[in-house]
């Protein structure tokens, strides 16, 4: 995944979180956080679209960065957990890449997911944020274990 450059993409407006610490901080902080896979706030005007239904979402398809209040685990353990959700996107489409935006809750899409209006983007998630993602999330949960086993 390439780091995101020039004005079409929006990094004229944004900066970029390229650490897991700070990334953590910002989600336990004052302001609700999401974050969003894509090819950035520019081409990601137009809105987010059920595919399935071919019908548009009142609002961007997001990923929560706040922990939960129930999560017993370090902040940090649910924020990569979260970054790792999505991860796929970015592999499957060199174009689309992490961003973290703010905005108004205006429902749930069809995965359950909040879809946030009046986006308001914060910054791009750096390649080096996004390893440190990767490596605590090996490091700490048991990918692909599920209730069945």
């Amino acid at each position: 995944m390439h780091e995101p450059t020039g004005p079409e993409t929006g990094t004229d407006r944004m900066g970029l979180i390229d650490d897991l610490s700070l990334l953590t901080w910002l989600a336990t902080g004052d302001l609700d956080v999401y974050l969003r896979y894509s090819e950035g706030p520019v081409q990601d005007g137009a809105g987010s679209r059920d595919y399935e239904a071919d019908v548009p979402l009142p609002g961007l398809s997001v990923t929560p960065l706040r922990p939960e209040p129930w999560w017993p685990r370090p902040a940090a353990d649910w924020v990569a957990r979260r970054v790792m959700k999505y991860a796929d996107l970015a592999e499957s489409s060199p174009r689309r890449r992490p961003w973290v935006l703010t905005g108004r809750v205006v429902g749930t899409g069809p995965d359950h997911e909040p879809l946030l209006a009046d986006p308001q983007p914060l910054a791009w998630v750096g390649r080096r944020a996004l390893d440190q993602a990767v490596r605590r999330y090996r490091e700490r949960f048991t990918p692909g274990r599920d209730s069945t086993d």
